[in-house]
């Protein structure tokens, strides 16, 4: 009787199996409403993903964390040049990471500081400056919610990380820049084009470990599900990580701009778009590029 039983038993059991399964499919290709889930702090304070995107960062010859070295070199000497810094200038990098403009900043003998929410890029920027005998005062905290304090000359955001943000994040920290400002500073931030949404295509791959073991130490299987959002100019990779015994999501939105969109942005926080470059070293602006950079001030008048 128990045998006779058992192949219905089993039968039950694998619906079940795949009814989970198939829900759990489900969840991972669900399309979410633009920003919905902000994981930021996830990728970047997690002990493991943190270790490697400082990896990423230090990096000199690639261009994903940070730029590569050669690019942040002329970078800096691009805004010396065009902001007239010196060591009477007071500059403030927000999302500073390990401190590769920051400490180049300094060596010009400025006060400098930078913000990062990542524990292990700010030790990591320590350090590097106390090695080199740098004057930078770090912070470990959350940029959206990090009131720094007195007035800079200039504020950076680099490596599009402007873009992260949702439309209600963006405004406030645009709004807090302007309250930064000292009298004829200025902003320097860049953006994805929407040429580069263009790019951007709609796709579900799966692979185990993937990017080499990025997500964590054991063995886990990754789903990434890019989205787009035509109306919004807005993109996800929407990154499932399963563990044995751990399920993750981590959210990379991106907004994409055209120079006018930017423009209202910087507009409804008091701002105004001085100078727009093809990058943050100066290049010239180029409509077809996939990015683009702009010098924000305080408006006029205000």
């Amino acid at each position: 009787m128990i045998g006779s039983l058992l192949p219905t038993a089993v039968t039950i059991v694998g619906i079940m199996n795949s009814a989970s399964l198939f829900s759990a499919l489900e969840s991972v290709i669900k399309k979410p409403s633009p920003f919905s889930v902000y994981t930021a702090k996830e990728l970047w304070t997690d002990e493991h993903t943190s270790e490697q995107m400082l990896a990423y960062h230090l990096n000199s010859e690639i261009d994903l964390s940070s730029r590569r070295t050669s690019f942040i070199d002329d970078s800096v000497h691009w805004m010396t040049e065009c902001f007239d810094l010196s060591e009477s200038s007071r500059i403030i990098d927000f999302g500073c990471g390990p401190g590769l403009y920051t400490s180049r900043f300094a060596r010009l003998g400025a006060e400098v500081f930078g913000i990062d929410f990542s524990s292990r890029s700010i030790a990591y920027a320590r350090e590097f400056a106390a090695q080199n005998g740098l004057e930078i005062s770090y912070t470990e905290a959350d940029y959206l919610e990090y009131q720094p304090e007195g007035e800079f000359d200039l504020i950076t955001m680099i490596m599009c990380d402007y873009c992260a943000l949702s439309p209600t994040q963006r405004a406030a920290m645009l709004v807090k820049f302007n309250e930064l400002l000292l009298d004829g500073g200025r902003i320097v931030l860049d953006v994805y084009s929407l040429n580069a949404f263009a790019d951007k295509k709609e796709e579900s791959i799966y692979e185990k470990n993937q990017l080499n073991g990025f997500w964590s130490a054991e063995p886990y299987y990754g789903f990434v599900s890019s989205f787009k959002y035509d109306q919004e100019m807005v993109s996800l990779d929407k990154y499932t990580i399963i563990e044995r015994n751990r399920q993750r999501e981590v959210f990379n939105w991106l907004q994409y701009f055209t120079l006018e969109s930017l423009e209202q942005e910087a507009s409804a926080a008091g701002l105004e778009i001085d100078e727009v470059y093809g990058d943050v070293a100066g290049k010239q602006y180029d409509s077809g590029a996939m990015e683009f950079a702009v010098v924000m001030r305080t408006a006029l008048g205000k």
